[in-house]
């Protein structure tokens, strides 16, 4: 087993159709390290057909299940970040007639005159917004959460959330929670500018770019009748999924940057989540859990040996047992000859690289799953937590997609 090597291929190559990562509803929430499509078009192209269904147990901000959707595929959305919930509706829209943008003006212009307020219960809110800043975007809240849901308070949902970001003290340019020196002193300097005016017409410009994606979206998708079903804040690993699956398509969190929760909890306690019910979930997060089991793999026993630092082979066995875990529970529900589509990287923890593809592999090919291919496809351009210092600050070289069949 190792002496198997990567094809090298380029998915931005093999899919020219897709030339924007963030085309149609893709782009329209911010999320770190997102699943590229061209990765996920090639493998629903290669390994499915029409009507199947496929599974994703590590969904993110959704790519998979929007490009199941456009390829008339039907799928099964799994992630412990509740964001899910709120990304699925609007990322695939449900409603076959296009959303009117007279609608959405209206709805805008009464929010601008709202008296309702909304705080988030958030013990240091104050650390992250100047109080007038916050007062605005209290106000705008307020009124989006005091009038019925429908599409057009979910798109000025979502351009609440990333103005929020933008108007607050923590950094907008990464998905990282972070405050800077730097944001501190761009916010100070927008105070002495007419910042309401600037405030106001991010959120318009973001609400009408949004409804004109998911038009798009729409426009193409008229006579779509696959199911995309999702669920978010839910541990994968014990999930029951209600279908049988043709493939599994997902890319697991990477080893040393696997905090979701707390790089959503600005967008988490906008959307009205409590403290407890946010630290709950991060607790679920992986470098916060132990490992309930050892995986035993013999790349990853190898990695072990020259791990000097506890800590980090404390690390280790959680990721792999809580990936795999995900992984196991949701390859279950495959159905024989099925195929598996596990996209990673091969980072260094301290120094040492960690060949995730093999040690799946040769996890899997133990249990049930016959091995096929390795693709390996080139980083161009990666952004995760630019503000962390790390001991891999050139990043990874390459990601993988691993192909395994089920016997």
């Amino acid at each position: 087993m190792h002496q198997i090597q990567s094809d090298l291929v380029s998915f931005r190559e093999l899919v020219p159709e897709i030339s924007d990562t963030g085309y149609l509803t893709h782009a329209i929430f911010y999320y770190p390290a997102k699943f590229i499509p061209q990765v996920v078009r090639y493998a629903i192209n290669t390994y499915t057909k029409e009507g199947d269904w496929i599974i994703d147990p590590f969904a993110g901000s959704g790519t998979v299940g929007l490009e199941a959707y456009l390829c008339k595929r039907n799928a099964v959305l799994l992630d412990l970040n509740p964001l899910l919930n709120h990304i699925i509706p609007l990322k695939i829209c449900p409603y076959k007639e296009r959303l009117k943008k007279g609608h959405l003006f209206e709805l805008l212009e009464e929010m601008v005159q709202s008296a309702h307020h909304f705080i988030p219960s958030w013990s240091n809110v104050d650390y992250w917004y100047p109080p007038e800043m916050l007062e605005v975007l209290s106000k705008y809240w307020g009124y989006i959460k005091n009038i019925d849901r429908s599409p057009y308070t979910q798109i000025v949902e979502s351009a609440l959330l990333k103005t929020s970001k933008h108007f607050s003290y923590a950094e907008h340019r990464i998905p990282k929670l972070y405050r800077s020196k730097r944001k501190k002193s761009y916010i100070e300097d927008l105070l002495k500018t007419e910042w309401k005016d600037k405030l106001k017409e991010m959120v318009y410009t973001v609400s009408l770019k949004t409804l004109q994606d998911i038009n798009n979206f729409i426009s193409i998708t008229p006579k779509h009748k696959n199911r995309v079903e999702y669920k978010g804040g839910i541990d994968s690993s014990h999930y029951q999924v209600g279908h049988a699956c043709d493939a599994l398509i997902t890319s697991p969190p990477y080893l040393q940057a696997q905090e979701y929760i707390r790089t959503a909890k600005m967008d988490l306690f906008w959307l009205g989540f409590e403290e407890e019910e946010i630290r709950k979930l991060a607790r679920l997060e992986i470098p916060y859990r132990k490992a309930d089991r050892i995986i035993q793999a013999k790349t990853l026993d190898s990695v072990r040996t020259v791990l000097e630092r506890k800590d980090l082979i404390n690390l280790l066995d959680s990721y792999f047992c809580h990936t795999i875990n995900a992984l196991e529970n949701s390859m279950n529900s495959l159905k024989s000859n099925a195929t598996a589509c596990i996209f990673v990287g091969n980072p260094s923890i301290d120094g040492i690289k960690v060949e995730i593809w093999r040690i799946l592999m040769e996890y899997f090919t133990q249990r049930g799953f016959i091995f096929e291919k390795v693709y390996e496809d080139k980083i161009k351009t990666r952004q995760l937590f630019g503000a962390r210092k790390n001991k891999n600050p050139d990043g990874m070289k390459s990601e993988y997609l691993l192909i395994l069949r089920k016997a």
